[in-house]
């Protein structure tokens, strides 16, 4: 499974997302994001491809690229909900 995380560096929801990212990651070791730019070439393709409207936008992916769940918007998921998905065994704390 992966993490993919997708927002904008330069915007108001930046540092928000950045403490998400830094306190999952410190709560959780082995927790794995992938953290794409949403203005980048990759992340306009990964937004379009998985219909992401609202950012910031996170990604719960399957090996293979099959949505698990996602989250977009202001409104923060868990973070223990994210580490389920994070954590390299799949065995987070959900």
């Amino acid at each position: 499974m992966k993490v993919l995380v997708l927002y904008r560096p330069e915007s108001e929801h930046a540092r928000i997302i950045e403490m998400f990212i830094r306190d999952l990651e410190h709560q959780h070791d082995g927790a794995r994001l992938e953290v794409v730019n949403i203005d980048s070439r990759d992340g306009i393709a990964t937004a379009s491809l998985y219909d992401i409207m609202d950012y910031p936008g996170i990604l719960a992916l399957t090996d293979d690229g099959q949505v698990l769940k996602m989250w977009q918007g202001r409104e923060m998921p868990r973070i223990q909900e994210v580490s389920y998905y994070a954590t390299s065994s799949g065995t987070g704390f959900f």
